[in-house]
């Protein structure tokens, strides 16, 4: 897990761990995280959210260096022919 993320995945375990979904019903984090229940908290959501957006973003950085890496190589490519 990369550092940037790594924070706000801290935060939304121990949110979780402390909500009515965890506690009181004796469900797994796991299967709290997925839930829109209104045993989870708002803070959770938008912990949830937060950290969703984090990971998305690394996603498309890395997928747009890769995509990047090989539009240079075509340019240089179709240039030399």
């Amino acid at each position: 897990m990369a550092k940037s993320c790594k924070g706000l995945a801290e935060e939304l375990v121990k949110c979780l761990s402390e909500s009515i979904c965890v506690k009181g019903e004796k469900r797994s984090i796991r299967d709290c995280a997925g839930e829109k229940s209104p045993c989870i908290p708002s803070e959770c959501v938008g912990l949830r959210e937060t950290y969703f957006n984090c990971k998305r973003g690394q996603i498309l950085c890395k997928s747009y260096k890769v995509d990047e890496s090989k539009w240079r190589y075509k340019i240089k490519r179709s240039f030399t022919l």
